[in-house]
């Protein structure tokens, strides 16, 4: 076995390049962050033959003159100076290791300037050795590099072509770029600008510029703190009705650092479970703020794992916020007392109307004993002049407000669609699942569901696993207002079902439920709530009157989660009037 020796400067440098920089994106990936760190607000990226080259330049804090040489040393920060440090981070980057790596696979130099300064610095670095002399520069920093792994051909030989390579730069820049829209970012390829935003500290506004307007038009905003943890999440969701085909637009970071994180993940599906359908996903950019001694980001050298001290409690906290977010619920408005003149109807004379002005209370101090106590009093005169007698009844009758507006119903298509004509285009709403989505939330929230008893009930037979499933969940069926009794090993009756479907046939529910159960025994509740709201709901190719639709169209216009049916399809579909007229020719 060969003897043990003391690798060189270069080699070490060489291994760490290899966890630290991958790619030609890992470059800049380094690179830009330390530029964000350096609390720059213009970042500018240029990429140029075959992403070998690369060029960032910021207007950040820039490089003091004295530190230039430590820099590019290895394990040579500014962001973190203890033990203690590692766990209350604040920066993008502490590991002290990128510039030493990049270094050691690239010819690299470095212009930079501090304010403090009249003149800059220039540092040419070539095969781990570093050499610098003064220069005239702006303030910030601009690092070169040129003919990457140039000294390890190997490594290029598992890069991908230029285009893929640089796709995964763009997306990066777009990444840092969303979680930071106070800078302005621009990305260059071979001259020419692929992106470019403008860094006015929007994040609504940086989304427009990075993303199609189709997917702008469809978030909704999410903004959740608490202040006893000290979180904060916040960002944009798309609506249910807008998903994409894989999990690639999930924009998720932790203190504005890009993560790949498993528990992040799930509580985005999770709260989108019932909302969209399977293998869709919906476009997300969403910011969780904690208190940074609560994640550990010192896990891999990418930075892109994180553990958490409490992961239950950021699983509920994500989860509640988008769903609080999608959530079209809007608190309703406090009672107020100071209501217009109301009327009143005298007990004796119960055919006498007259106009009241409204009670007050007072709060009474009894000097003899000490006590404080609520009195009701009313003002003397009312406004005929007579007076309002103590035992006299009280009998109000509230002044009529104006009833909603009518939905503008224009027809149905096939039975199925009901038409609704809106200001700004027209709308086609799926008659089944719109009903089938305010039932479900409705049945969701009722504590006692009305249960229609059935005197005659057809015996069902069940196999065995399925009738040892129902007998112990037996309770989940009684809160959504089934009675099941068996009548044998796997032979059952329905007692009672919910009054919502009580025309509908029991075999058919239950055959529903256990056929789409499969083995997720945990989701059995919720099977049931979807069946039920399935099966009470108007069905497609059913004929409606126009005060029908009217019903249904309001009462899902209620509901939290108006986009999709618990199954996730899509409710309805909005044509904007300018395309209407824009396919006919019409300006408007």
């Amino acid at each position: 076995m060969a003897r043990i020796k003391q690798l060189s400067k270069h080699l070490i440098n060489q291994i760490a390049a290899g966890e630290v920089i991958e790619r030609p994106a890992s470059v800049v990936k380094e690179l830009v962050e330390n530029s964000v760190d350096a609390g720059a607000t213009k970042i500018s990226v240029e990429v140029s033959n075959e992403c070998r080259d690369i060029r960032v330049a910021d207007n950040g804090s820039g490089i003091h003159p004295d530190d230039i040489m430590l820099a590019f040393s290895k394990h040579a920060t500014s962001k973190i100076a203890t033990d203690e440090d590692l766990f209350d981070i604040h920066t993008l980057g502490f590991r002290g290791e990128a510039l030493s790596s990049i270094i050691s696979i690239s010819k690299l130099t470095c212009t930079t300037r501090t304010k403090d300064f009249e003149t800059g610095t220039k540092v040419k670095c070539e095969n781990s050795e570093v050499k610098k002399v003064e220069t005239g520069c702006a303030i910030g920093t601009i690092m070169e590099i040129k003919d990457l792994f140039y000294n390890i051909p190997a490594r290029l030989k598992f890069l991908k072509n230029s285009n893929t390579e640089f796709s995964y730069i763009q997306e990066l820049v777009q990444s840092i770029a969303i979680a930071n829209p106070q800078a302005s970012f621009e990305l260059k390829k071979n001259g020419k600008t692929v992106l470019k935003t403008s860094g006015n500290n929007e994040l609504k506004y940086a989304l427009k510029e990075l993303f199609p307007s189709n997917v702008t038009d469809n978030l909704k905003e999410v903004l959740k703190t608490d202040s006893i943890s000290g979180m904060k999440l916040s960002g944009y969701v798309s609506t249910p009705d807008f998903t994409r085909s894989s999990k690639k637009d999930f924009h998720i970071y932790i203190n504005g650092r890009t993560v790949k994180c498993p528990i992040f993940m799930k509580s985005i599906d999770m709260a989108y479970k019932n909302l969209i359908s399977s293998n869709k996903y919906p476009f997300v950019v969403l910011n969780l703020e904690l208190p940074p001694s609560d994640v550990d980001v010192n896990v891999h050298p990418t930075k892109k794992e994180v553990r958490y001290k409490n992961t239950n409690m950021i699983f509920n906290f994500i989860m509640t916020g988008i769903l609080a977010g999608l959530s079209n619920h809007v608190e309703p408005t406090r009672p107020t007392f100071s209501r217009p003149a109301e009327r009143f109807i005298d007990n004796d004379e119960r055919e006498n109307v007259i106009e009241f002005k409204p009670i007050e209370q007072a709060v009474i101090f009894n000097k003899d004993s000490d006590e404080m106590f609520i009195k009701d009093t009313v003002f003397d005169e009312i406004s005929d002049g007579s007076i309002l007698k103590p035992e006299q009844k009280q009998i109000f009758k509230p002044i009529e407000t104006e009833p909603e507006p009518e939905e503008n119903i224009i027809g149905q298509y096939k039975n199925t669609y009901i038409l609704v004509e809106k200001e700004d285009g027209l709308e086609i709403i799926d008659q089944h699942i719109a009903e089938e989505r305010y039932i479900y939330e409705k049945l969701k929230s009722e504590k006692n569901i009305i249960s229609q008893l059935l005197f005659v009930s057809d015996v069902q037979t069940v196999s065995a696993t399925e009738a040892e499933l129902i007998k112990e969940n037996l309770d989940k069926f009684e809160k959504f207002g089934f009675g099941i009794e068996f009548t044998g090993d796997t032979e059952l009756i329905f007692r009672k079902v919910p009054q919502l479907i009580a025309k509908t046939n029991p075999q058919d529910i239950l055959s529903d439920i256990l056929a789409n159960i499969e083995s997720d025994i945990d989701g059995l509740e919720e099977k049931i709530l979807i069946t039920t709201s399935c099966k009470a709901a108007v069905k497609a190719g059913q004929k409606l009157s126009t005060w029908q639709m009217q019903e249904i169209v309001k009462k899902w216009r209620t509901t939290e989660m108006p986009y999709t049916c618990p199954h996730g399809r899509p409710i309805v579909k909005f044509f904007p009037h300018k395309e209407i007229a824009g396919f006919f020719q019409r300006n408007a």
